[in-house]
C-alpha cells in the first residue's frame, strides 16, 4: 500500500543558515542505505522535508531496517501520496487508508493537516474539522481524542497530498561525515565497536586500527575484528581498517619493562601508533571504548598515563557507562554475539597477574627509557607494514 517514506529529523532542524549542508548529507546517506535494498527509489528534499519515493516494488521491512541505520533520522513515516483531485476525493482516499491500515476502525483519532501549498481552498483548521466529520460519519466506532489519540492522522498538502499516521523511530544523531573524522582503536571486545557507533552517531566518519600479535593471536582473531568492523560499517559507512603487527613491540616491552606495567606501557605505544596513523589520514581525534574502573588499565590514573602520549583529543563515549549498559548497546547494534567469540586479542595474551592500577607517570617514563635502544625502529617497522582493509 505504501508508496513512499517521509523522513523526519530532529537536531538538524535547529541549524541555522547551514542547515542545507546537513540535509544534503542526510539525503546522501539515505541514498547509500536504500541502495542495499531491492527496488528503485528516488530520494529528495523539499521545504524542510525529505522523501524516499518507491519507483518499483519493494520489501517494506527491508527498507525500514536499512533506514534505521542512517544517523540523522529521528522518524520514518510510511506515506501514501495521492493526487489533488478535490476534497471529496481526498476524503475517499483517507477512508481507504484507514480501512487498510486500521481495519477494525474502532480507535480514537485526531486529524493534523499541514497546508504547505497556500492556494489550497481550505485552511489547515478547516481540513481538520471537515475530515474529522467524514471519518466520524463513515466509521461509527471511531471517536475523536485531541489529547492522546490512538491515531494521529497527518495530511500534508503539497504538490501532491501525503497521508500518514505511523512514525517508526530512527537512530537520531547527525549524518555521518558532518562531524569530521576520527580513528577508532578497535579490538575484538564488546566495548570498542559500541564506542565507534556512538561517535559516528554524532556525524563523525570512522577509521579504525587493530593491533594484531601473531602467532600469539590467530588469523581468526583478526577476522573477528574485521567482522565487527563490518557490522559497525552498516551504520558508519565504509571503514578503513589498519591492521598493525604489534608482536615485536610487545615482546620487547615484555623483555625490558616491569611486568606489572606491561598493560599501561603497551597501551601507550598503541596510542602513539594510532595517533600517527590518524595524523597521516586526516583524523581529528582518537576513539577508545574505555570506561572508568572497568579494568586495571582504565582507572583514572591509568587513563591519565595513557593520555599523556597523545597530542590530539581522545574521545571515550563509554566513560561513565557500566558493563550492562554497554552490553545492551552492543546487542542493539548486533555486535555482541561476535564480540564474545572466544578468540583472544593481543591485549589479553600479555596481561600481568597483578597489573598496576595507580601507575606513577614519572616511573612509567623512567622504565620506558629501557626501550630507547630499538623501540623507534620497531614502531617504524610496524607502521611501514600497516595492512589496510576496506570494510563495507
Amino acid at each position: 500500500m505504501f508508496t513512499a517514506f517521509l523522513i523526519k529529523y530532529a537536531e538538524i532542524g535547529v541549524k541555522g543558515k547551514n542547515r542545507y549542508i546537513f540535509e544534503d548529507a542526510l539525503v546522501q546517506q539515505i541514498k547509500y542505505a536504500v541502495k542495499r535494498c531491492d527496488g528503485e527509489f528516488k530520494v529528495y528534499r523539499t521545504e524542510g522535508r525529505i522523501y524516499v519515493e518507491a519507483l518499483s516494488e519493494f520489501d517494506f521491512d527491508e527498507v525500514v531496517d536499512n533506514l534505521k541505520t542512517v544517523f540523522g533520522i529521528s522518524g520514518i513515516c510510511p506515506v501514501v501520496y495521492v493526487e489533488d483531485e478535490g476534497f471529496e476525493k481526498l476524503g475517499e482516499d483517507v477512508l481507504k487508508y484507514i480501512g487498510e491500515v486500521y481495519p477494525e476502525k474502532d480507535k480514537t483519532f485526531k486529524v493534523c493537516a499541514r497546508r504547505a501549498r497556500k492556494n489550497y481552498p481550505l485552511t489547515s483548521m478547516e481540513i481538520n474539522s471537515e475530515m474529522g466529520g467524514i471519518i466520524l460519519d463513515n466509521c461509527p466506532k471511531m471517536r475523536v481524542d485531541v489529547h492522546k489519540p490512538d491515531i494521529m492522522l497527518h495530511i500534508e498538502i503539497r504538490e501532491k497530498i501525503y497521508i500518514y499516521s505511523n512514525i517508526i523511530p530512527g537512530p537520531g544523531g547527525m549524518p555521518v561525515g558532518t562531524g569530521g573524522k576520527a580513528m577508532l582503536l578497535l579490538s575484538g571486545g564488546i566495548d570498542s565497536p559500541v564506542a565507534g557507533y556512538m561517535i559516528a552517531k554524532r556525524g563523525v566518519k570512522i577509521d579504525a586500527v587493530y593491533f594484531h600479535a601473531p602467532p600469539y593471536t590467530s588469523e581468526r582473531a583478526k577476522q573477528k575484528v574485521v567482522d565487527l568492523a563490518r557490522l559497525v560499517s552498516r551504520y558508519t559507512g565504509p571503514i578503513y581498517l589498519h591492521v598493525i603487527n604489534f608482536t615485536d613491540i610487545q615482546l620487547y616491552i615484555y623483555e625490558k619493562c616491569p611486568h606489572d606495567e606491561l598493560t599501561i606501557i603497551m597501551r601507550r605505544y598503541m596510542m602513539r601508533i594510532a595517533e600517527k596513523i590518524a595524523q597521516d589520514t586526516g583524523c581529528l581525534g582518537l576513539i577508545t571504548g574505555e570506561s572508568i574502573g572497568q579494568v586495571a588499565s582504565q582507572t583514572m590514573q591509568s587513563l591519565a598515563a595513557t593520555n599523556e602520549v597523545c597530542t590530539m583529543p581522545v574521545y571515550r563515549p563509554l566513560i561513565g557507562f557500566d558493563k550492562m549498559e554497554i552490553v545492551e548497546l552492543s546487542e542493539k547494534i548486533n555486535t555482541y554475539e561476535t564480540s564474545i567469540l572466544p578468540y583472544e586479542d593481543c591485549c589479553t595474551i600479555f596481561v600481568a597477574k597483578h597489573p598496576v592500577t595507580k601507575p606513577n607517570l614519572n616511573i612509567i617514563k623512567k622504565h620506558e627509557e629501557n626501550l630507547e635502544e630499538k623501540i623507534a625502529e620497531l614502531v617504524e617497522t610496524a607502521l611501514k607494514n600497516d595492512e589496510l582493509i576496506i570494510v563495507r
